[in-house]
């Protein structure tokens, strides 16, 4: 995100569809060189948390927690460092996305101090979920 192209966005918001339970050390999941992604109303995305900081394309991420698959309520754009909110918990923030399985989906990657999973976090079908955009600029 570049502060002197990027202006004010809107948040993101949806709905969990799917809670995941499982975490890995080695998952081999490989950063996207794209700093944002657009996404429309009604796609579905995976959540995953990872503890890793790396941001060079084709960073690889290993340590990685599911949080489970989220169906987006309103189009717009998720950003590198947007925070990343499960109802009134801040989760983490947007580390980028690996498209492993796109089309179908992309793998957002939150980056949190431990990668955590849908049962770390007691997470329920329907729960809220959002995107707001970073107070800080991200370098």
């Amino acid at each position: 995100m570049n502060p002197e192209e990027d202006g004010p966005k809107r948040a993101l918001t949806g709905t969990l569809v799917k809670v995941l339970m499982h975490r890995r050390d080695e998952r081999g999941m490989a950063l996207e060189p794209h700093a944002s992604r657009c996404v429309q109303r009604g796609e579905v995305h995976e959540l995953v948390t990872t503890d890793h900081w790396e941001t060079d394309p084709g960073a690889r991420i290993d340590r990685v927690g599911f949080l489970g698959f989220a169906e987006i309520g309103c189009a717009g754009v998720i950003d590198r460092g947007d925070e990343f909110w499960i109802g009134d918990q801040r989760v983490g923030t947007v580390l980028g996305f690996d498209a492993c399985h796109y089309p179908n989906h992309y793998n957002i990657l939150i980056n949190a101090e431990v990668p955590v999973t849908g049962a770390d976090l007691h997470l329920q079908p329907e729960m809220p979920v959002s995107f707001a955009p970073a107070l800080l600029p991200v370098h």
